[in-house]
C-alpha cells in the first residue's frame, strides 16, 4: 500500500436495537464511498472482542482514525483505543458518532446517519453544517400543558410582554406538584410555592387559559403554526360561576377523586381542589346522571345563578395561530396493579406514592392525619378519620423502575420522595416505626446527599434490599424481603406499605409526538435535539419541550428547563426570526456546506 493515511468506520449497535432501526447495509455503501475512507466495520458481522483481527485490518488498511457509529458507541471506545494505541496511533485518533444523541432511532433516519459519519470523515461538527434556514415567525406562543413547567414557561414569556395560549387538558392548571404535599430537601410546602404561580397566570393579561381541552391539530410550519384546540363542555360557565358549591353540596352522585388519587369521593358536579385556577365548578359528563340518562338535573335546580349552568352545552373547536409551541404536558404514575408481587390494588392499605401525598396533605381526605382505609357503603376504598393509625410503616423503592420486566431506566425522584414521605411519617405519628426498603440511593441534586444523612439519624429504619412480595397474614401485611448489608433474609408485618411509583411517558405521548412532528425515545420520552448542548429544542423548528415529558426530573430541574424553553421563544421574538426543522435539512445541503471547510 501507499504512504496515504485512512479513516476506518465501526458501525456499532445501528439504530435503537429493533429491526426498524437504519438500514446498515445502505449505511455501509455509503460510508465505503466516501474519500479517505479505507475500511467499513459492522459489529453485526464483526464482533468487538476479536482484538488481533481488528489489529491486523487496521495495519492492512493504513488506518490512522477510527470513528465509531451507532447507538451508545462509547461502550467500544475503550476497546479500540487499546487496539489503536497497538497500532502506533493515538487514544484521540478514536472518535464516537452517538446516533440517538441525534435522534437516529429508524429507516427514516438514514440521511441524518450519513450526514453524521460524513462530518466525523470530514472532521467538522455536525451542528456547524447542519444549519436550517432562518423564517419570519409570529409573536404568539402556545404552552401545552399546565403543570409546573407549562406554568413556569407561560410567566416567562408572558412577562417579558408576550401573548400566551396555555392550553390544560383537565379542568384546573397545577399538576402533579398541585398534590404534593411538601417538596424535597427543604420540606417547603409545595402549595405555597405553586398557588401564586397558579394565580398569576389566572390574573395575567398575557396569558389567555384554555382548560378542559386538547389539541387537535397543527398545520403551518416553524414560526407560523396553525393549531385547532378542542374546548370541551364544561356545562358551568367560567363567566357567572360564584363559586357558591351549593350545586356540589346538592348532588347525589359520588366518584373517585382525581386530584386525590382516589383517595375520597368527589361529586359529579366539583371544583378538582379549592385552589384550582380556574376556581369555577365544572360537570363530569360521565358520571352526571342528568347528561347520561336526562335523570336528577338537581345542580341546575339549585344554582342561584340563572343560566349558569347548561346541560346542553357542546364541544366548541377553536383555531389559533402561534409562531412557537412548548410543550410541557409531563408524566403518568407507574401502575402499581401491573406489579402484582406488591399487592396493589389487592390489598386496601397498600398505597402508592402519590395517594401518601395526598394522606399526609393537609388540605387531603383526613386533613393530613395518617390513617388506614375503610370501605364505604358502596365498597370504595376511601381515607377518613374513622381508619386506625399504622403503628408500623414500610416505603419501598423502584416500583416499576430499573426493572427489566417494566422500565429499566431510573426514575430519579423515587428515592428523594420517599424519604421525605419517611420523614413525614416521623413527624407526624413519633411513636411509629417506619422501615425503607432501597437498592441504591439516588441522591443526586443540591442538598439531596444531606437531606438523606438528616432521615438516617431520625430512627427511620433504612435497609438495603429488594422485595420480593407483599402478602396478607392476620390481618397485616407480611413483606418478604432482605438486607444485603447483613446478608439476611427478613419476614416482616407492617400496617402499611408505600410503593414508589416511577414515572412514565404519558399514555399520549408518542400520538402527541406525531402531531407536532417530535421524535419519541424508546421509553416514549419526549427526544430533545440534543442532550448536550441543545436539551430544550426539537428536530421540529419552533417546537421545544419542557419538563417531565423529556424524562424524569425533579422540580428544580423542571422549572430551570421551563425558563430556558421560554428563553428561546424570547429569543425568537426578539429577532423576528426562527429556524425551521432540522429534519428538513438535506443530505446534499450538508455536503455542500461541508466543502467550505475543507
Amino acid at each position: 500500500m501507499s504512504g496515504e493515511k485512512f479513516c476506518g468506520i465501526y458501525l456499532y449497535h445501528i439504530g435503537n436495537g429493533n429491526s426498524d432501526g437504519v438500514n446498515t447495509r445502505e449505511l455501509r455503501t455509503y460510508a465505503e464511498s466516501l474519500p479517505g475512507v479505507g475500511f467499513v466495520w459492522d459489529s453485526r458481522e464483526y464482533p468487538v472482542m476479536d482484538a488481533a483481527r481488528l489489529l491486523t485490518d487496521i495495519r492492512k488498511n493504513n488506518i490512522q482514525k477510527v470513528i465509531l457509529a451507532g447507538n451508545s458507541p462509547g461502550f467500544a471506545k475503550s476497546f479500540f483505543t487499546k487496539v489503536m494505541l497497538s497500532a502506533g496511533n493515538k487514544a484521540k485518533d478514536v472518535s464516537l458518532v452517538s446516533f440517538s444523541e441525534f435522534n437516529v432511532l429508524g429507516r427514516e433516519d438514514i440521511s441524518r446517519a450519513k450526514a453524521l459519519i460524513l462530518c466525523a470523515v470530514k472532521d467538522v461538527p455536525f451542528e456547524m453544517v447542519a444549519v436550517p434556514e432562518e423564517v419570519p415567525v409570529h409573536p404568539d406562543t402556545l404552552v401545552i400543558g399546565g403543570g409546573i413547567a407549562g406554568i413556569q414557561a407561560a410567566l416567562e414569556l408572558a412577562d417579558a410582554g408576550n401573548k400566551v395560549f396555555l392550553l390544560e387538558k383537565s379542568g384546573t392548571i397545577g399538576g402533579h406538584m398541585a398534590m404534593f404535599d411538601k417538596t424535597f430537601p427543604t420540606l417547603d410546602c409545595a402549595a405555597c410555592i405553586l398557588t401564586p404561580k397558579m394565580v398569576e397566570v389566572g390574573q395575567h393579561v398575557n396569558i389567555e387559559l384554555i382548560t378542559c381541552s386538547e389539541l387537535k391539530s397543527v398545520s403551518g410550519q416553524a414560526g407560523n403554526f396553525r393549531v385547532k384546540i378542542l374546548k370541551k363542555a364544561r356545562y358551568v360557565s367560567l363567566s357567572t360561576c360564584i363559586g357558591c358549591g351549593t350545586c356540589s353540596t346538592k348532588c347525589p352522585v359520588k366518584v373517585p377523586s382525581e386530584f386525590d388519587a382516589g383517595t375520597t369521593m368527589r361529586k359529579a358536579i366539583f371544583i378538582p381542589f379549592p385552589q384550582a385556577v380556574p376556581n369555577k365548578y365544572l360537570i363530569d359528563p360521565v358520571n352526571c346522571t342528568y347528561i347520561r340518562d336526562q335523570k336528577c338535573g338537581v345542580c341546575a335546580k339549585v344554582c342561584p345563578v340563572e343560566g349558569c349552568i347548561n346541560y346542553e352545552e357542546n364541544d366548541e373547536e377553536i383555531e389559533i395561530q402561534v409562531g412557537n409551541i412548548i410543550v410541557a404536558t409531563g408524566f403518568r404514575l407507574f401502575d402499581a396493579r401491573r406489579d402484582d408481587r406488591f399487592g396493589y390494588g389487592k390489598f386496601p392499605s397498600v398505597l402508592t406514592s402519590l395517594e401518601f401525598e395526598r394522606l399526609v396533605n393537609a388540605g387531603g381526605p383526613t386533613g393530613g392525619e395518617i390513617r388506614q382505609p375503610v370501605v364505604d357503603k358502596k365498597g370504595n376504598r376511601v381515607f377518613t378519620l374513622d381508619g386506625k393509625e399504622p403503628q408500623r410503616l414500610a416505603l419501598i423503592h423502584c416500583i416499576g423502575s430499573r426493572d427489566v420486566n417494566f422500565n429499566r431506566y431510573c426514575s430519579r425522584v423515587c428515592c428523594m420522595y420517599s424519604l421525605k414521605l419517611a420523614h413525614l411519617v416521623r413527624e407526624k405519628l413519633p411513636e411509629a416505626e417506619v422501615y425503607e426498603y432501597f437498592i441504591d440511593m439516588r441522591a443526586f441534586g443540591k442538598g439531596y446527599e444531606e437531606f438523606y444523612r438528616r432521615i438516617q439519624h431520625e430512627g427511620v429504619h433504612i435497609i438495603r434490599g429488594r422485595t420480593a412480595k407483599v402478602e396478607e397474614k392476620n390481618g397485616r401485611l407480611l413483606l418478604r424481603t432482605e438486607d444485603i448489608l447483613n446478608d439476611d433474609l427478613i419476614e416482616q408485618e407492617v400496617d402499611m406499605v408505600i410503593l414508589a411509583a416511577g414515572l412514565e411517558a404519558r399514555e399520549d405521548a408518542r400520538e402527541l409526538g406525531k402531531m407536532l412532528g417530535i421524535a419519541t425515545g424508546e421509553e416514549g420520552w419526549f427526544l430533545e435535539a440534543n442532550s448536550n448542548t441543545d436539551p430544550v429544542n426539537t428536530y421540529s423548528g419552533g417546537i421545544s419541550i419542557a419538563g417531565v415529558c423529556q424524562g424524569p426530573k425533579d422540580i428544580p430541574d423542571t422549572v430551570a428547563q421551563a425558563s430556558a424553553a421560554a428563553a428561546r421563544v424570547i429569543q425568537s421574538i426578539i429577532t423576528g426570526k426562527t429556524r425551521a426543522s432540522l429534519s428538513e435539512v438535506s443530505l446534499e445541503s450538508i455536503e455542500v456546506n461541508i466543502r467550505q471547510y475543507q
